[in-house]
């Protein structure tokens, strides 16, 4: 039964309603999947069994009386760890939040059990949702089920190697540096993060909080694109500070076959060079998507100055981040902000700068962003999606020493800075856009690769299409060895 373990939801959920396997059995299936292989991954690290088992009793008993609960009726599915749960833990891996319950659910969460869910768990993050790999004094390490030696990523990093191992139906997972695509690539998953906005992060937060974060989005993680596509349609809502007037209607794709859309293509860039075994990858997808006939330019390119872009990113999300800092490590930053020269535009001061900044300058970053936005928009006018890289290596070993700031990467043998690595992921999420990342196949280290798939705002129907459309050509999801 072990190959049911990694069936698409789409699939898992269509078989609960058909009475071709009770929702308890394929819980218990996924319980003891979790009991046997997460001892060595650390992805589940809060779980709710009990609750969850009489959940799937009640579905099936449901089911039995004619009553169908939803699109996931019965689904046993996890959720990260920042989402609130009631009655479990929301800790983002910090120490000194280690007791504290939530007291109701995320709107994200409801909704997923009023289409039928059963959330069993919560899968592990790193520190304050802030790294490329997912650990912390709480929970500890979790690893990649590819390679144990290696991370899976962050901050999503346990929902992806749970689902990859076969211990989940489904997860929701959150996005701010590529914590929901970083992971996705690194695990051989599909990760969508959404067009700001249009998913309300209500309730995924340490503390109570209405106003949602910039650049911040919730999203799925899954094992085939159609599952976003469903995770997606069942939580997309407005905040409900908004929904008396405001509603989400996102536009159909734009095609339904790849020889009807037009694709750019960005294979690297010098502020963050992209690795052979990515590159090759890429380039794997480009001649599969040309291929299939779509029309592919490797010459366009939105017209902005990409090192502006990096450096409004940049800004605007420490802007974000220093809003979870304790006032302490603030201050100190403060100070060293003060210090800068004027000319001073390395990575880490435009991070001070970012961290302490005035809503004067706040505003004429944000000004800035949104002429980065127009750009984006007369982009997608001609062209369709845009194919780039999310990372530029594989999943690599675990590297937990010294501030992310200060560490290195390995790349074909260079030392490239860790910090940048989110380049790929910020280029487009600081102008909102939406953005698929889907398998590409594995590199001769037999590591899984993911590309990710960019279009316009509100386009999100788009990118998840072409992610499912470019499965079908190439292959989609493919479980890790030792996991059968």
């Amino acid at each position: 039964m072990s190959e049911t373990a990694f069936r698409s939801a789409t699939d898992l959920a269509g078989a609960i309603r058909r009475k071709e396997i009770g929702a308890l059995e394929l819980l218990d299936h996924y319980i003891a999947r979790v009991d046997r292989h997460d001892p060595a991954l650390n992805a589940v690290v809060v779980r709710d069994f009990d609750r969850a088992r009489e959940r799937a009793e009640a579905a099936d008993a449901a089911l039995a009386r004619g009553e169908d609960w939803g699109p996931l009726h019965g689904l046993p599915m996890t959720v990260k760890e920042s989402y609130n749960v009631a009655g479990l833990p929301t800790t983002w891996g910090v120490p000194e939040m280690k007791s504290n319950a939530a007291r109701a659910n995320a709107l994200a969460v409801d909704r997923l059990l009023d289409a039928g869910a059963v959330i069993f768990g919560k899968t592990n993050v790193p520190y304050l949702l802030s790294d490329l790999q997912s650990y912390n004094a709480i929970y500890g390490t979790t690893n990649n089920p590819w390679d144990l030696t290696r991370g899976p990523g962050g901050s999503s990093g346990g929902g992806a190697a749970a689902l990859a191992a076969g211990l989940t139906g489904l997860e929701m997972g959150s996005d701010i540096g590529g914590s929901i695509r970083n992971p996705a690539h690194f695990c051989g998953v599909y990760g969508h993060k959404p067009t700001w906005g249009i998913l309300s992060p209500r309730g995924h937060a340490l503390v109570d909080v209405l106003n949602p974060t910039d650049i911040s989005v919730i999203g799925p993680l899954a094992r085939s694109a159609e599952d976003l596509q469903l995770a997606v349609s069942l939580t997309v809502a407005r905040d409900p500070l908004d929904a008396p007037g405001l509603k989400v209607d996102l536009k159909p794709p734009r095609a339904r076959a790849l020889k009807e859309m037009r694709v750019a293509v960005w294979r690297t860039d010098p502020i963050m060079p992209v690795g052979r075994a990515v590159a090759e990858r890429l380039e794997h997808v480009v001649q599969a998507v040309r291929g299939a006939g779509a029309e592919v330019t490797e010459i366009e390119r939105p017209p902005f100055d990409v090192d502006e872009a990096w450096e409004i990113y940049q800004f605007l999300l420490f802007a974000v981040l220093a809003a979870r800092q304790p006032p302490e490590r603030h201050a100190a930053m403060v100070r060293e902000a003060e210090a800068l020269a004027a000319d001073d535009i390395s990575d880490r001061a435009i991070m001070l700068r970012g961290s302490t900044c005035r809503f004067r300058d706040w505003a004429a970053y944000n000004e800035r962003r949104a002429r980065l936005r127009a750009h984006w928009a007369e982009f997608f006018r001609d062209v369709d999606i845009l194919l780039a890289p999310i990372c530029v290596v594989p999943a690599f070993p675990h590297q937990q020493q010294g501030e992310p700031a200060e560490r290195k990467l390995d790349v074909d043998g260079n030392a490239a800075s860790y910090w940048r690595h989110i380049f790929w992921a910020g280029i487009t999420g600081v102008s909102l856009l939406p953005s698929t990342v889907f398998p590409a196949g594995l590199t001769g280290e037999g590591l899984p690769v993911g590309i990710q798939a960019v279009g316009p705002e509100y386009g999100d129907l788009t990118c998840m299409e072409f992610a499912r459309l470019v499965g079908q050509v190439i292959g989609g999801f493919q479980p890790p060895p030792g996991y059968e």
